[in-house]
Parts: C-alpha cells; sequence; structure tokens
C-alpha cells in the first residue's frame, strides 16, 4: 500500500507566523507541552529558553502563532563534531496544538528552522524519537527523515 500524505494544504492555517521565541512565550510553551504530554515542565522550559532564545546563532527556538495565539514550536541547534559528525542541525522538540494538527503546521516549522540550520552551515538534520512514539515518528519520516548513520547506546547506572 502507498503511503498517502494525510495533511491538509498549508493554506488552510491562515495567517501563520514563525518567528524566533520571546522570553514573553514562556508560559504558552509551558502550557502547550504540558497539553501535549500531560506534565507541567516549567523549570525545564525556563531553562531551555534561557539557553535558546536570543543567546547564540546556531541555536534555535521558534514559534508559530496566528492572531498572537502560539499554536506551536521546534527547538534545536547546529552542532559539530561529536562522534565525528560534521556540523548537523539537531531538532529537540517540536509540539503542535492538538487543534492545529494536520493543516501543515508541524511541516510550516520543521522547513522554518532547516532553513537556518542551512544558513548556519549545516548539511543534515537530526533528531531522536523513542520507538514507541508513532505519532512524531510518523510525522519526521513523512519529512523524508530515516536511520542515520549513528547508532544509540545506553546502559542502565546503578544507584
Amino acid at each position: 500500500m502507498a503511503h498517502q500524505k494525510t495533511e491538509t494544504p498549508q493554506a488552510d492555517l491562515g495567517a501563520v507566523h514563525v518567528r524566533p521565541a520571546q522570553s514573553s512565550d514562556l508560559s504558552a510553551v509551558v502550557a502547550l507541552d504540558a497539553e501535549n504530554t500531560g506534565i507541567a515542565k516549567a523549570a525545564y522550559w525556563k531553562d531551555r529558553f534561557e539557553w535558546y532564545v536570543g543567546r547564540h546563532p546556531d541555536r534555535f527556538f521558534l514559534v508559530a502563532e496566528r492572531s498572537g495565539k502560539m499554536l506551536g514550536f521546534i527547538v534545536g541547534e547546529v552542532r559539530a563534531w561529536e562522534f565525528g559528525s560534521p556540523p548537523a542541525g539537531w531538532v529537540f522538540a517540536i509540539q503542535v496544538s492538538p487543534q492545529a494538527r494536520l493543516h501543515g503546521l508541524g511541516t510550516m516549522l520543521f522547513d522554518a528552522i532547516c532553513d537556518r540550520f542551512r544558513k548556519a552551515g549545516a548539511r543534515h538534520v537530526r533528531t531522536m524519537v523513542a520507538k514507541d512514539a508513532n505519532l512524531i515518528l510518523s510525522f519526521f519520516r513523512s519529512l523524508g527523515m530515516m536511520a542515520g548513520p549513528f547508532v544509540q547506546l545506553e546502559k542502565r547506572l546503578g544507584s
């Protein structure tokens, strides 16, 4: 069976604007993340804002909004030479409001951060996803992402 794209055209989103996050976006990011994950992580997102928002030219925290309401966000940075890898863009988080899904918003955010990665010198984009996270795994695969040249290894640390 052939894969069929289920997202409707981006034009259905109306006037969506993707822009760099600002400190005033923190509460909306915390709320959207809590809505999607069921866990409020205000301290975590405050720390991420301090690391990503306006501090470094290779770090990106973008938000998508329509009429002043945040609909989603994406976070990433260009990293280089870990494990012998040349510069690559890494997506660390992406969230879209459940009410705004299936209209191309995630793709719009992904494309926007990839443009920034490209301008910063990256030639690849990477991310890491849990094996059982079918929704986000399907999303990234629909964008052409596939297994890369690295294998994640893990060991449980005793107490």
